[in-house]
């Protein structure tokens, strides 16, 4: 149901894998792309249909390759283009497709653009980059802030002007007001459309256009001390300009020239702004990433609220999306906690919408506590002590008891969890209630049940720690009832009727029970009830 066709990724389930935290081929410690293409029958085991990799391109590593050098290369660090070729074409024999995470927003400082237009005022790539000359008293242009901490604005003593990194200041803002830059991402875009990659999950694309005049940002009322320094002020006019959607349909018409394709935009943003990134008429990004579960709180009532929200402010046929982790985020057994994981999966794999996994969510990995000695982030590094570091999310995948996880030879770029010896994809594929096994008979279950796949959402009312929808299509429906909490709770809506079967329990343990009118839940327990005929 979820291979090819038109529209395949309205109906696919994808997994993000951290090509670094993966698998490594190579002994050095650091995950890689033969590596993946090793681990690629695991993957199709799941049941997932695409598979979107964090940046695999030459960089200087700042921050672990969202600093490009080359748009067009492989970083050694994980192979050659031969390697990418192999990892391509093997994924697509197994009916997988591949997404790629384009970073248009900014370059490394070592890309040779980068190095041209810093060179002199007057080089014909000066005005790719965002320069602007110092303020009347010799300072930044203006107040805006790095989300890696310290102003936004770097000091170029070459040529006397600043130029603009939103990130780090190895992190060079592209200026994408200069149709010239515009043409050669989209270039790049067709290489490796013409390569046969199914997509571009695009970096931070609510950052592409600035304010034309470089007004200051205003402060933050709502700023909280301990929050990261760059909350102090709103991106009114660094982010989010009206602009960005013209670009944002030229990228859609790059991809559309290729065939069914997909453009997925990474968006931080409230809801009714998150919106406008599916463009007018469609024709932005088919999945502007929605991030609300990654910081809601979690309970019934909040978590019903969200779905309500988001599903009421879609625009006409677009299609929705739900993401419970990834590599920038603390992970969602941490958030929860390991009894809430598994009910997470359940509403993940059963809400209307494409689902992202993160790799290592599917067996519980938790978000480890690093040692000062060990933090690589360079958010961490730069803003310490208040909990921003993303090292403990990017972990090596646990695959087995052995030293290093069967993750690799030697020491790996990021510790390991002791748990690894228990909590690994070897101990846990062999317990048929675990929550790997709970994650791979979920995801058989929404491909083999239409309602899952495209069925409508109509929320049923409940109370307490309960969460409760109902998923139709063409005739058929399947109702999912969530505890949220830890106690049990004795379900007796309408909807769950006499006879009405469970599908699946999150405990693994209940599949067939028919249900006489009332619906008894374990605490952290959901299920999945198909009413009778």
């Amino acid at each position: 149901m979820a291979q090819g066709g038109e529209n395949w990724w309205r109906h696919g389930i994808f997994y993000q894998i951290y090509p670094r935290s993966f698998q490594d081929s190579t002994g050095d410690g650091v995950g890689d792309l033969a590596g993946i293409l090793r681990r690629l029958p695991y993957v199709k085991s799941l049941g997932v249909d695409a598979i979107w990799l964090s940046p695999i391109f030459p960089s200087p590593m700042a921050d672990f390759g969202y600093d490009i050098s080359d748009y067009t290369g492989i970083a050694p660090l994980f192979g050659t283009m031969e390697d990418f070729d192999a990892l391509l074409a093997a994924a697509h024999d197994n009916g997988l497709k591949l997404i790629l995470d384009l970073v248009p927003n900014h370059t490394s400082d070592q890309h040779p653009w980068f190095v041209e237009s810093r060179a002199s005022r007057d080089n014909p790539r000066r005005d790719w980059y965002v320069w602007r000359d110092p303020a009347a008293d010799g300072g930044p242009p203006n107040n805006w802030l790095s989300e890696f901490g310290g102003s936004a604005w770097q000091f170029d003593e070459t040529t006397g002007q600043y130029y603009y990194h939103a990130f780090l200041a190895q992190q060079p803002d592209l200026n994408w007001r200069n149709p010239d830059v515009r043409a050669a991402i989209y270039d790049v875009m067709r290489f490796w459309l013409e390569k046969g990659v199914d997509g571009f999950r695009v970096d931070v694309i609510w950052h592409l256009i600035k304010d034309a005049e470089f007004r200051d940002n205003p402060p933050n009322p709502h700023y909280v001390e301990g929050r990261p320094p760059h909350e102090k002020i709103l991106t009114q006019y660094s982010t989010d300009q009206a602009e960005v959607h013209d670009v944002i349909a030229e990228m859609r018409r790059v991809i559309d020239s290729f065939g069914d394709r997909v453009l997925i935009g990474e968006v931080y943003l409230p809801l009714h702004r998150l919106m406008a990134y599916y463009g007018n008429d469609l024709s932005g990004a088919q999945m502007p990433f929605n991030f609300a579960l990654l910081s809601t709180f979690w309970s019934a009532r909040s978590i019903e609220q969200i779905i309500h929200d988001y599903e009421k402010a879609l625009p006409k046929g677009a299609w929705p999306n739900w993401v419970l982790g990834n590599h920038d985020r603390p992970r969602v057994a941490s958030r929860v906690g390991a009894e809430q994981a598994r009910v997470a999966a359940m509403l993940l794999l059963t809400l209307r919408g494409t689902p992202t996994l993160y790799y290592g969510d599917e067996i519980g990995m938790h978000q480890l506590a690093i040692a000062p000695e060990d933090v690589r982030d360079p958010f961490e590094k730069n803003v310490p002590g208040i909990g921003v570091g993303r090292d403990g999310c990017r972990t090596p995948m646990q695959w087995d008891s052995s030293q290093f996880a069967g993750f690799s030879e030697t020491r790996p770029w990021l510790p390991l969890p002791e748990d690894h010896v228990h909590e690994n994809v070897v101990n846990l594929d062999a317990d048929t209630r675990s929550i790997l096994s709970l994650y791979k008979r979920l995801i058989a279950l929404r491909k083999g049940c239409l309602p899952l796949v495209v069925g409508d959402y109509h929320p049923i009312a409940a109370q307490g720690d309960l969460l409760i929808y109902r998923r139709d299509a063409e005739g058929r429906g399947v109702i999912v009832v969530l505890n949220l909490g830890p106690e049990p709770i004795a379900v007796t809506t309408s909807a769950i009727r006499f006879g009405s079967e469970i599908l699946i329990s999150t405990f693994l343990d209940r599949e067939g029970e028919k249900l006489e009118g009332v619906l008894d839940l374990r605490g952290n327990e959901g299920v999945i009830v198909m009413p009778p005929a």
